[in-house]
């Protein structure tokens, strides 16, 4: 049950504000084997001067937060950096433009099914990817 964020600092069109949407869940459910249908991806655009950036980036820089449930090997996570990577480079943003950052609360950080914490819980899924 990833909750994901892009954030940009420059308009695009709806049809690639989708397709990188798309290209982030593909990514999740290539990687981390996340279930079908779990597609909690935001996408939110900052006016530039609202959204600092390192000098050597250009407009097209994109910030990608993951916050997800603990356990994924880190060859799965390197799997995820790289789909993402290459979903987001044949939308025509460079790899150098791409930062992804990965936050892992613990399972009892996580309020779901009617506030349950996700420990109690059957997920219905594995986190030993």
């Amino acid at each position: 049950m990833p909750m994901s964020k892009i954030e940009v600092r420059r308009p695009r069109p709806p049809e690639q504000v989708q397709a990188m949407i798309e290209a982030v869940y593909l990514a999740q459910r290539e990687a981390l084997k996340v279930p079908e249908d779990d597609r909690q991806i935001r996408y939110i655009e900052h006016r530039p001067e609202h959204f600092a950036v390192p000098p050597d980036k250009t407009l097209d820089y994109t910030y990608v937060e993951i916050l997800l449930f603990p356990g994924r090997s880190l060859q799965a996570k390197r799997a995820l950096y790289r789909s993402i990577v290459e979903r987001f480079a044949a939308l025509g943003i460079a790899p150098a433009d791409i930062f992804i950052v990965l936050q892992e609360p613990s399972l009892d950080n996580w309020g779901i099914r009617g506030g349950q914490p996700a420990s109690d819980v059957d997920l219905g899924f594995s986190l030993d990817v």
